[in-house]
């Protein structure tokens, strides 16, 4: 498919129906992982050209992320970062910690935004924030592909981290998500304190499955660990 730039389109039309000043785009990375935290980055443009070649970090090499990335980190009027760590996604479920980052990721801006584009269509961020959903938002929207590249290399980076504690599991390869290196490493070894116990995996894993924790109102999809 042709390369279609992603364009200030929803930015624009937020600012002219909300009488809105600053919009935020939102996009998280983890989500379907085994390993390590969900990360949300939201990221501030303006209305300017974005950088040459950006989309949806998934569909970029990640050298080509990581040279975007240094090129955003510059370019945008602010972004920043929150995690909800793997504990937390097992006390609160992937709903309410997808919550938790994001509010961490907002309130780390250098000023609070107005309004917040946020990818796919599930609103996880609710009130008191005025939230607009866009499906494949991280291919569409300026704010919200900056934020989708900008989340991917930083989570990346900081599994990479991981990736030379835990050599077997390879998460510099595989950053948390299931591979096959990774699901040996866990068979033969057992989970890190990084993984979540809550998670499916575990329950084809007999050595382990007593690791495994249960929340009674988790839903079916979140202990299966689905990226929705």
């Amino acid at each position: 498919m042709p390369y279609v730039p992603p364009t200030h389109t929803v930015e624009r039309s937020m600012r002219a129906t909300l009488g809105v000043r600053t919009v935020a785009g939102v996009d998280e990375v983890g989500r379907g992982a085994w390993a390590g935290p969900v990360t949300v980055c939201a990221a501030v443009t303006g209305l300017r050209r974005p950088p040459e070649g950006l989309t949806d970090s998934k569909l970029l090499t990640p050298k080509r992320r990581s040279e975007l990335a240094a090129v955003l980190s510059g370019w945008v009027t602010g972004y920043a970062f929150g995690h909800a760590s793997n504990d937390e996604i097992d006390d609160l479920g992937m709903t309410a910690a997808l919550r938790l980052a994001a509010v961490r990721a907002l309130e780390g801006l250098p000023e609070r935004p107005d309004a917040v584009i946020l990818d796919g269509k599930h609103d996880y961020l609710g009130g008191p924030w005025t939230v607009r959903t866009v499906i494949k938002g991280d291919q569409s929207c300026v704010s919200v592909a900056a934020a989708s590249v900008l989340a991917k290399v930083h989570r990346d980076g900081a599994m990479a981290e991981l990736g030379a504690e835990y050599l077997p599991f390879a998460f510099q390869d595989n950053a948390g998500y299931p591979s096959p290196v990774h699901r040996a490493a866990l068979e033969e070894l057992g989970p890190t304190v990084h993984h979540r116990l809550s998670w499916a995996y575990l329950d084809a894993m007999p050595r382990w499955q007593h690791l495994k924790r249960v929340r009674a109102d988790v839903d079916a999809g979140e202990q299966l660990g689905f990226d929705f």
